[in-house]
């Protein structure tokens, strides 16, 4: 498996593997579908990495923000980072690619000199968090927020220049 900066022709593969990895996890409203859909705005704005298997096809995928000036920060310190739409094609779950993609980002923070990467997540996305408390990340209520939905989105950070936190 390798991780690297998506390719165009992965760009429309990778919207539907978010679809389908966030949709087996309950219901999408359509206009969320589409937003998870819309690699190729995300890909203009900010960074998005893919995990690929030797045959070049895509695992899952992740978008790092590097500035709270980006339309996709949920954040607001400008030492801060964040990652978001991170997905995992649901045949492949388990298996690491989750945890290659999220360590690719702690990496990408840590040489951007960021100081915490965050991360907002649905609270039944129970998998996931147990993934980011085994990397060293821990629940920031101060990042909470809850969308247009009604939907409560749990925060999570980890402090990137404190020694416990190197997982790798």
């Amino acid at each position: 498996m390798q991780i690297r900066p998506i390719e165009e022709p992965e760009i429309q593969p990778l919207g539907e593997l978010i679809v389908s990895a966030y949709s087996s996890q309950g219901p999408l409203s359509g206009e969320y579908a589409e937003t998870l859909r819309d690699v190729a705005s995300r890909v203009r704005e900010a960074s998005v990495l893919v995990a690929v298997n030797g045959d070049g096809r895509v695992l899952g995928g992740v978008t790092y923000v590097d500035s709270p000036d980006n339309v996709y920060a949920e954040f607001t310190a400008p030492d801060d980072s964040a990652f978001r739409m991170l997905a995992v094609d649901p045949t492949n779950q388990g298996g690491g690619v989750g945890r290659a993609l999220v360590e690719a980002v702690i990496e990408r923070a840590r040489q951007d000199g960021k100081r915490r990467l965050t991360l907002l997540t649905a609270p039944w996305m129970e998998a996931a968090h147990r993934l980011y408390a085994r990397l060293g990340f821990v629940p920031a209520p101060e990042l909470d927020k809850v969308v247009e939905s009604g939907l409560r989105l749990r925060g999570f950070a980890l402090e990137l220049d404190d020694p416990a936190n190197d997982k790798g």
